[in-house]
């Protein structure tokens, strides 16, 4: 199994260190030439996604990714990822890639001091711990989503087909779950 891990910027690496403990191979994606590679999931990381999704743009790479997930390609999208990935964003007429029947609320926990961690339930896993950075939650999931994980009545984790998509950082806890689960239920199905 091969996992492309788009690389622009943010925490990819720790993404990849995951995939890797799980048994994928990933490599990383940062220009065109890169999503020729075969590729059987794709990972959208955190990070900031105003700056990724011009970067998507500049690098040509928004258009045949979006083709791609929409064609049946596995995506996770965890933070940034997930704005990337909403269908629209709260209060602002741009939209990246915009594969999920979801609508993102950009930093919804506040600046750097509202960053925080806890532990969840997580449907299809059980509790976890949880890292938000500046995290985004799912203001609405629409009718061909499905919601995987709330806190504090906010939704942190949703699904919808082969996509995946967490406002918190899985890939900066010890556990292995989230990705395990991405593996199991979207690119081995």
């Amino acid at each position: 199994m091969k996992i492309g891990v788009l690389a622009l910027q943010g925490a990819f690496i720790e993404h990849e260190r995951m995939l890797e403990s799980l048994g994928a191979e990933t490599f990383e994606i940062r220009q065109k030439k890169d999503i020729e590679a075969h590729m059987d999931a794709i990972v959208l990381p955190g990070g900031e996604s105003t700056v990724m999704g011009k970067l998507l743009n500049d690098l040509e790479l928004m258009d045949s990714i979006r083709d791609m997930i929409k064609n049946g390609l596995p995506a996770f999208g965890t933070c940034a990822g997930l704005i990337l990935l909403a269908e629209k964003i709260y209060n602002d007429d741009i939209v990246h890639i915009g594969t999920m029947n979801i609508i993102a609320r950009r930093n919804a926990y506040g600046r750097q001091l509202g960053s925080f961690e806890t532990n969840a339930e997580f449907s299809g896993i059980g509790e976890i711990p949880m890292t938000f950075i500046r995290a985004p939650y799912i203001e609405f999931v629409g009718e061909k989503a499905e919601v995987l994980s709330t806190v504090n009545d906010k939704i942190i984790a949703a699904k919808q087909d082969r996509q995946l998509v967490t406002a918190f950082h899985p890939e900066l806890t010890g556990s292995t779950a989230v990705h395990k689960y991405f593996i199991d239920n979207m690119v081995k199905q």
